[in-house]
């Protein structure tokens, strides 16, 4: 319940539905505040095309793809303070009752990124694996248990550890520490979308972990053209995960 009371939240001060509310205000306060209502309408437009444009949104996801690639934290972590003990995946949601899978729930597009460059990993260090999901939308198999599912019997990689009762990144970070302090690791490769880290970073070294990031699915464009310019539901998709990532940012700085 509190998973969809906060993305419900969201969602009115997340694209497109905070443009669009702009917008209708604007309307209503068309005939009794002019200038107002004008200002409103004319905002709303701008920003919900500068959010739909993939060549300012993508740039705006580089802004917080920051952490450099793993091979080179690989390299200064031997060399600074020894090699990670584990290795973590956040789950990024459910691909629900596919067909193709005999309508059993399985890892979405997000996760299977993120799982793709975990099990890269894990051949590279050979370190364990932790898996980390829950089930916010009520589902009868855990991400974590999803993720487990296609490592081991998709990618031939053995997962060690599945955290399978959070519904976000602070809880990943809390649950995955109760499970990992009692065995003396703290010192983690954490495996996400680098647009993603910046927040996941934040939570797991709060939670008590000392973190290499390992980022994964950075926003890369073949070509910059005229159709960067243009408008499209993959432009204003990325505008909503770089707001909602700043947010969450803020947000876990003042609750620290």
């Amino acid at each position: 319940m509190a998973w969809f009371f906060t993305n419900l939240l969201s969602a009115f001060l997340l694209p497109p539905l905070s443009f669009i509310l702009a917008g209708v205000i604007g309307c209503v306060l068309w005939n009794r505040h002019a200038k107002l209502a004008r200002a409103l309408v004319a905002v709303s437009l701008a920003l919900l095309w500068i959010s739909s444009t993939p060549y300012f949104s993508d740039s705006a996801l580089r802004l917080l793809e920051t952490s450099p690639p793993v091979l080179t934290r690989i390299e200064i972590a031997k060399r600074q303070k020894g090699e990670a003990e584990a290795i973590i995946i956040l789950g990024a949601g459910t691909y629900f009752s596919p067909p193709e899978y005999q309508s059993i729930d399985t890892v979405g597009t997000g996760t299977l990124v993120r799982l793709r460059y975990g099990a890269k990993l894990q051949r590279e260090t050979q370190l364990p694996i932790l898996v980390s999901g829950g089930n916010p939308l009520g589902n009868a198999i855990s991400e974590g248990q999803q993720m487990q599912s296609v490592l081991q019997q998709e990618f031939q990689v053995p997962v060690r550890w599945v955290e399978s009762s959070s519904n976000n990144t602070l809880e990943n970070a809390h649950n995955s520490y109760a499970m990992l302090h009692t065995l003396g690791i703290k010192r983690i490769y954490l495996v996400t979308h680098a647009w993603h880290m910046p927040r996941a970073k934040q939570a797991f070294q709060a939670a008590g972990f000392e973190v290499i990031p390992a980022p994964t699915a950075y926003t890369t464009r073949y070509r910059t053209d005229l159709l960067s310019f243009v408008p499209n539901a993959d432009g204003l998709r990325h505008s909503r995960i770089f707001i909602r990532e700043v947010i969450g940012i803020l947000w876990y700085r003042l609750k620290s």
